[in-house]
């Protein structure tokens, strides 16, 4: 997954479509980056100000799939968007959209009223931002986006409650009146707020420098003399003067493993530390090449329908006749026959 920068949040906006496969993908890029939610939605409030009646409601469904798929992994967004909402609707309105699109934003107002995603004085705020049309309660979901689950998708529920491991929830989707099949991915371990690379790989470049492999230290630690640690040879002692060169020598030795020991627990929680932002890593680029095979399957087998269309138009203009060997018409048909030569008696 590439890193986040305002330009390729731009970039990525600018692409954004309607279709629920190009917003679940945004979405699920920006729920991975929310570190950095309060620039992605001030860019987002940005785009709603400029954008035309289509694009407004493609960036307002956009909003709806990163607040309620990020409930749990990116609450900030919640907060984010919550601030600049009223403002949003307030501005699509004053663009007198259309009925459809009115009807719509109105269905999406409902559904976070119903599921709680925002409080009843934040869905009054802006229901009142909207205009007053938006307080009539139609039911429903957003037209570009209703879900019927699949009698498959129950059975691979019950089998995954019985090994005790999430499946992956397949839902079919209507977009503008066609049936898409979508698949939304669950992580069979969880996984914590996954590192960006760049932190990652500053943490290994870190533990390159870690305190077990500091040889000048260990070459002292193996230097040190045999009597700092061998009680027996005290009796060996001869006067106070050797004892207290003794002395000095373990007390030496004393400060330097002391030192080097919480140098190398540390390291111990550094490498814990790094060892978790791998694991939360590799789970969640193993989520992204399981949504990518996924995406690829579906793509093979459109194109797979497209090449036997193709091929059945190939074959249909091959039986087609040949205009150019029908006879010439430059001079004209024979005139068809009278009635009167039909019923002639020869």
């Amino acid at each position: 997954m590439t890193g986040f920068t305002e330009g390729s949040l731009n970039s990525r906006l600018k692409d954004l479509n309607s279709s629920q496969q190009s917003i679940q993908t945004l979405s699920l890029w920006l729920i991975h980056h929310r570190k950095y939610a309060h620039i992605v939605v001030k860019i987002w409030s940005r785009e709603i100000l400029a954008g035309s009646e289509s694009k407004q409601l493609t960036l307002m469904y956009l909003a709806n799939d990163i607040i309620q798929n990020g409930k749990k992994k990116g609450p900030e967004y919640g907060q984010e968007f919550g601030k600049e909402l009223a403002k949003a609707f307030k501005q699509i309105s004053l663009n007198n959209c259309s009925s459809k699109t009115r009807q719509s934003l109105t269905r999406l107002l409902n559904i976070w009223e119903e599921r709680g995603v925002y409080s009843k004085i934040q869905i009054d705020e802006f229901k009142d931002a909207f205009g007053k049309e938006s307080a009539k309660k139609p039911t429903g979901e957003p037209p570009s986006k209703k879900v019927k689950h699949s009698h498959n998708h129950k059975s691979k529920k019950t089998k995954s409650q019985n090994n005790g491991i999430k499946k992956d929830k397949e839902v079919i989707v209507e977009v503008d009146g066609t049936k898409e099949l979508h698949v939304t991915l669950s992580p069979k371990t969880p996984v914590n707020d996954p590192p960006e690379p760049e932190e990652l790989i500053k943490a290994l470049n870190d533990l390159e420098n870690a305190p077990s492999c500091d040889a000048i230290v260990r070459e002292r630690i193996s230097k040190l003399p045999p009597e700092i640690a061998d009680v027996s040879l005290l009796s060996q002692l001869k006067g106070k003067d050797e004892g207290e060169e003794l002395l000095r020598k373990v007390n030496d030795a004393v400060a330097l493993l002391t030192d080097y020991n919480t140098r190398l627990v540390c390291e111990m929680e550094d490498r814990k530390k790094v060892f978790s932002m791998l694991h939360d890593f590799i789970q969640s680029q193993r989520d992204l090449i399981d949504q990518a095979e996924q995406r690829l399957q579906e793509y093979q087998s459109k194109l797979q329908k497209v090449c036997q269309v193709r091929q059945e138009v190939n074959t249909h203009l091959q039986n087609l006749p040949d205009l150019a060997q029908l006879p010439s018409v430059k001079g004209g048909l024979a005139p068809l026959p009278s009635a009167g030569d039909l019923f002639t008696v020869g």
